[in-house]
């Protein structure tokens, strides 16, 4: 029971780590302990903790911590998560059955990461274009989004913080728009800093903060939010920070 339990609690943490919203993540691990034998599972979930209380059929209560560290958008894990916990509801796996098919959900294959570079430097180009933007000012923002997702991929690795993270990207961007304009290539900044902005606003942090609010889980609904609303501020001070060192500098 400890290790189907402790299977339980790695479907979880993974989901939590992919994204996923609390009440999503709850349900699911009450749903596994329950299908593994639990006859009372208490569960307690933020989006940087996992405490859950499991009660057997022969009197034993097993009790587990996990500390969540780190956390993204990975949708493809989070669905294969979500495939096995159903499976498990479903099906008797067996322990080795549980395991093999976690590690296939959490080893996951995943986009290549040049294919992210592109993706970025053509939302942002595309963004752009949608807010008005010249041929010129729309090519210049796709190099401008390249660089950004180099930026978040160097500073990811420097340092743990995110929010942190966003705003020397949004500082980036301004900076090379800043660069644009001081070269006569394009007339102002605006399009581009918008373009760019778009692919760092935390749009899913708060969609899953309204839901988690809207389901009764305030606690992890706040926690989100107070997220989503400081990597705006991060976002905007980037801007302001580059935008008024720039008068001096350029």
């Amino acid at each position: 029971m400890k290790k189907l339990f402790s299977y339980a609690m790695d479907i979880g943490e993974q989901m939590l780590i992919s994204g996923a919203e609390v009440h999503r993540v709850e349900e699911s691990v009450t749903r596994i302990c329950n299908a593994l034998g639990a006859v009372r599972v208490d569960v307690f979930i933020i989006t940087s903790s996992m405490v859950v209380t499991v009660h057997t059929n022969d009197g034993e209560i097993y009790t587990q911590t996990r500390r969540i560290m780190s956390s993204g958008i990975d949708i493809e894990k989070l669905h294969g998560l979500n495939q096995l916990s159903r499976e498990i509801c479903e099906k008797n796996l067996s322990a080795e059955e549980i395991e093999t098919k976690l590690n296939a959900a959490i080893n996951c294959k995943k986009y290549p990461i040049w294919w992210e570079f592109v993706c970025y430097a053509v939302i942002a180009g595309a963004f752009t274009l949608f807010f008005g933007g010249t041929a010129i000012e729309t090519l210049i923002s796709l190099l401008v989004g390249f660089a950004v997702r180099c930026s978040i991929s160097v500073f990811n690795r420097l340092i743990t913080n995110k929010i942190f993270s966003k705003f020397i990207s949004t500082a980036v961007a301004t900076f090379l728009a800043l660069i644009a304009v001081k070269f006569g290539w394009i007339p102002n900044v605006d399009k581009i800093i918008i373009g760019n902005i778009m692919t760092l606003i935390p749009g899913i942090g708060l969609i899953n903060a309204l839901r988690d609010l809207f389901t009764g889980d305030s606690i992890a609904g706040l926690l989100r939010t107070i997220e989503a609303v400081l990597t705006a501020l991060a976002i905007a001070a980037g801007y302001f920070v580059i935008a008024v060192l720039g008068e001096f500098i350029l």
